[in-house]
């Protein structure tokens, strides 16, 4: 059964992502903090950290970054982060957090969950759903 911490001090934020996830065999827990991410960690490791870019203090890079460190120093377990981004340039932020994911806002529950599932299994999902389209050959000249 997965289990799913959830990080945003925005109420709409934590129903969107608890609609989309959670179910009979997924359980999601939410957290309102960033200070408090950590801590919750270490006491029941969860199989992901789904967080919004934005909360309170300490946002999402903030709380990748930290579980990064905690897990460098072998004080916590890997868990994979998937980034809820306020927009599009916040990419080069997630990957420097070393973040598995990245959903730019708003998100749909098919893009939400097919992005937990992938690093549950231990991939990655990075959103392309706004990246810019080439031009045709045609048009680039």
């Amino acid at each position: 059964m997965p289990d799913i911490i959830v990080v945003s001090d925005a109420p709409s934020v934590l129903e969107d992502v608890r609609s989309a996830l959670e179910d009979n065999d997924t359980v999601v827990r939410e957290v309102h903090s960033g200070e408090l991410v950590r801590a919750e960690v270490a006491a029941d490791p969860p199989d992901l950290v789904v967080t919004d870019m934005q909360v309170g203090s300490m946002g999402g890079i903030a709380i990748c970054l930290d579980l990064r460190l905690e897990e460098s120093g072998g004080r916590l377990p890997h868990v994979p982060v998937l980034i809820l981004m306020d927009r599009r340039a916040d990419v080069f932020l997630a990957r420097r957090s070393d973040a598995e994911g990245w959903i730019v806002k708003p998100f749909d529950s098919i893009r939400l969950r097919r992005a937990a599932k992938a690093l549950i299994d231990g991939g990655t999902y990075y959103d392309e759903s706004y990246k810019p389209l080439p031009l045709p050959a045609e048009l680039a000249q």
